[in-house]
């Protein structure tokens, strides 16, 4: 049995991490503390109320520490450790993507964009947003009232007249000197003034400049003015939290069914509602709505903008997160856990939403262990196949080819776990050596133990595909595994698939009502948009990289002449031989072959 006293004895009275791991040295929980000792000694108290920290104390091996400067450094390293180790009894919020956010680059024409990803010096960044629909939705609000352009600044520097955008009042054409600086400095300025919650002060600026050009007599330009107001205010009527004393706040609610929990995040970013995102935690069974819902703060703030306020629908220790959030961020941060008026709607509305989506989670789990059932009843499968695995083959006429798997997987579509394979040195077209290809790396791998065997392995494909298949399994030696080979039906309609056997070499066919068939066609179907996303991705860049660099005469300096010149590969294709000569380095000889290259 483990003695905790020897390492208890030594630890600190300072804030900081700890780390518990078992027999094998793995590490099972990260926590953080104000006081280490104190925390870490309360886990061997005789009576812990927690079926779960009772479990995994009794696994307890070893303890380790980490002292930091400040509670708020050990929220930060507790975040790192845990999306890092991923312990087993760690509640554990996993979105592998960052948040989006709209962009004000830092141009002399500040650029609107979409933005993901690390975040640049001398760029305005405002959200984060639920979604990327969310931010192209405010691009386009943006775009109507403020005008600002969006496009690259490769385009935009190559400009000669103005484009479709300026046609129907989407951008007031700075690439061609319909604007001067100042004027479009201040659109974005007003600009960055909405997003940030300010749409009155917008609003009374830009009605002092309708009156006054309406007073000298400038009655475009006051129409102008006098348009974007309506604009604005039809915006405001429409989206904007009147309640919320803050302009950036975030509502969380928490909703538990059957040991599954589920947090609804309501953002509101500028004043408006901007909509929500639902969180599914791993490892959450037993833990409480106050242990989920701090998990979530300390996972989730860590690496997002953290909103001035936050409303928590859960009796958390709202202080003590506050004023480590205050602390990280540098600025004060309020959180509100006893939410009254309009608050105590928005979180209401939250915590509808956290339990609509538990609840659809939970019909559609129960209907996908239907089909699974169904599934292994139409093809005589053992109760014990759990794990399919499903592999398609996508390429144009040779080019790109792309090998897909797809993991159905514990009741659902396991996204995180498929993979994409590209395949090179084949016959350009040859779908059986693509094929033998991908399960040959996949399954090498799984041989040697460093993947999870599946219990089933669907092919896309007829006796071809499959025999391939079984060849390959043969010669990994994991020839005991089921194969079945998805051959499509007349006219490819769905619901005539022949599913063959690699065991018996059977044909079936299953009825189109069959749940069993509606499983394996939404496997099927999932493996198909995987390749075929990834090989449009592959050919896209292949045609963008290697059209230009087939052309002899054409190296780097050339290349990257013409695409600047012509603010991409689509405007050197349109070019003519005349435009073409116009670039440095370009003679007209070399003008007539990339010429003849695209034409």
């Amino acid at each position: 049995m483990f003695d905790p006293k020897p390492i208890l004895k030594n630890l600190p009275n300072l804030p900081g991490v700890y780390r518990m791991k078992n027999a094998e040295g793995a590490v099972i929980y990260v926590g953080k503390a104000k006081d280490i000792k104190k925390r870490v000694s309360s886990y061997f108290n005789k009576n812990i109320p927690s079926p779960r920290t009772r479990m995994m104390v009794s696994q307890i091996e070893d303890i380790e520490t980490t002292v930091t400067r400040t509670e708020a450094e050990a929220l930060l390293l507790e975040s790192n450790l845990i999306k890092n180790m991923m312990p087993r009894y760690n509640v554990l919020f996993r979105d592998d993507k960052s948040y989006p956010y709209i962009a004000l680059t830092g141009d002399a024409y500040p650029r609107l964009a979409f933005h993901r990803g690390a975040q640049r010096k001398h760029t305005q960044y405002f959200g984060p947003f639920p979604s990327s629909t969310a931010v192209r939705e405010s691009i386009q609000l943006l775009q109507k009232v403020f005008k600002l352009r969006t496009c690259e600044n490769s385009v935009f520097s190559n400009r000669t007249r103005p484009c479709l955008q300026y046609q129907i009042e989407r951008c007031t054409a700075p690439c061609v000197d319909y604007i001067s600086v100042e004027d479009y400095q201040h659109d974005v300025q007003h600009a960055a003034m909405f997003l940030q919650g300010k749409a009155n002060e917008v609003l009374n600026t830009l009605g002092e400049k309708m009156n006054r050009a309406a007073q000298t007599q400038a009655y475009e330009s006051a129409a102008v003015f006098r348009d974007r107001i309506q604009a604005l205010r039809q915006v405001q009527a429409k989206q904007f939290v009147s309640d919320f004393s803050v302009s950036d706040a975030d509502v969380v609610a928490c909703a538990s069914l059957h040991g599954q929990h589920c947090i609804n995040l309501v953002m509101i970013r500028g004043g408006r509602h901007i909509g929500d995102k639902s969180f599914f935690p791993k490892n959450s069974q037993d833990a409480t709505l106050i242990e989920t819902v701090e998990a979530f703060l300390t996972q989730h703030y860590i690496a997002q903008n953290t909103p001035p306020l936050i409303v928590c629908g859960v009796d958390i220790d709202a202080k003590g997160f506050a004023a480590i959030f205050s602390e990280q961020a540098d600025r004060k941060i309020r959180i509100i856990n006893n939410a009254i008026g309009d608050k105590r709607i928005w979180l209401k509305m939250a915590q509808t939403n956290a339990e609509l989506a538990l609840s659809q989670r939970a019909a559609s789990s129960a209907n996908q262990a239907a089909k699974l059932v169904a599934l292994r009843e139409a093809l005589h499968l053992a109760e014990t196949v759990e794990r399919i695995e499903c592999f398609d083959i996508s390429h144009t006429m040779g080019e790109a080819t792309v090998g897909s798997c797809v993991v159905f997987d514990k009741g659902d579509m396991q996204n995180s776990e498929y993979r994409r394979y590209n395949v090179k040195g084949i016959t350009p077209g040859d779908d059986y050596a693509a094929m033998r290809d991908v399960l040959t790396r996949r399954y090498k791998k799984v041989a040697a133990g460093e993947g999870v065997r599946p219990d089933l392995v669907f092919i896309d494909g007829g006796k071809g595909q499959l025999g391939i298949a079984v060849e390959v399994m043969h010669e990994v030696g994991l020839d005991d595994i089921l194969l079945i080979g998805i051959a499509k039906g007349e006219e490819r309609k769905p619901g005539l698939e022949t599913m063959i056997f690699s065991d018996t070499g059977e044909m079936l066919n299953l009825e189109q009502d069959n749940k069993g068939l509606h499983l394996l066609q939404q496997i099927r179907d999932e493996a198909h948009r995987f390749a075929i996303t990834g090989h449009r991705a592959k050919r896209a860049k292949a045609r963008i990289t290697s059209t230009l660099e087939d052309i002899e005469g054409v190296g780097a300096k050339r290349r990257k002449a013409l695409l600047t010149r012509f603010g991409g590969l689509d405007g050197v294709k349109n070019a003519s031989i005349d435009e073409l000569i116009q670039v440095d380095g370009i003679s007209p000889g070399l003008a007539e072959k990339i010429y003849a290259q695209f034409h």
